[in-house]
């Protein structure tokens, strides 16, 4: 019965992020296992593909524009399997409703503007040359945006003041609950600034995106 409840599948676009983010995750935790490759597999991927902002001050890259592949890479690279779990539950909470209301093609764009709003946070305000990886500021992007719409939603209906301060205290509520878990998931090791800049891109872009309401 629960089964019945549940979408046949996912949509094109949560598939495709879903294996590029796991894939390369998996080949990983092989190789730290040592079912196949090496153990320097994982540092040479973070290597490649995280965010590092020294690139942006001076490093020299790992190939010709890396500084640049870098503020889409990050995102498809995890720090193990805790983290990739709780980033791809996120996703697909987020992306199915999202997707009802907006579509496939209007949430890659959303996801996409999110995914460089994080990197873009994570360049202008850390203070760490760690690299930085995770689909999470793509997330936070989504969360924004749902938060934004549902703002608007309450205001073209006229929902009281008492209930418009509900709503926006509970989307800080959400905000502060996903960092925690995204904190205990990385360890300490929190990005704050990638939810930043993914957060403010998602609220930007959400009322662009979102059609003539009637």
């Amino acid at each position: 019965m629960i089964f019945a409840l549940l979408p046949r599948r996912l949509p094109a676009i949560l598939a495709i992020i879903v294996i590029a983010c796991a894939l390369p995750e998996l080949v990983l935790q092989g190789a730290d296992s040592g079912l196949w490759g090496s153990a320097r597999w994982r540092p040479l991927s973070y290597a490649h593909g995280a965010f590092w902002v020294g690139l942006l001050h001076g490093w020299a890259p790992n190939f010709e524009f890396q500084r640049w592949t870098m503020f889409i890479t990050y995102s498809f690279l995890h720090a193990g399997l805790g983290h990739l779990v709780v980033n791809m539950i996120a996703l697909v909470s987020l992306g199915f409703p999202i997707i009802t209301r907006i579509g496939q093609p209007k949430f890659s764009i959303l996801y996409i503007a999110s995914l460089f709003g994080g990197a873009i946070g994570f360049a202008l305000c850390t203070t760490k040359l760690q690299p930085m990886v995770g689909a999470s500021g793509a997330l936070f992007g989504l969360l924004t945006a749902q938060l934004v719409w549902d703002f608007m939603d309450a205001k073209r209906k006229k929902t009281k003041t008492a209930g418009l301060v509900l709503s926006t205290l509970w989307s800080m509520v959400l905000l502060i609950l996903l960092n925690i878990i995204m904190y205990w998931v990385a360890s300490g090791n929190l990005a704050w600034e990638t939810h930043l800049g993914g957060a403010i891109a998602g609220a930007v872009m959400a009322p662009f995106l979102l059609g003539k309401t009637k």
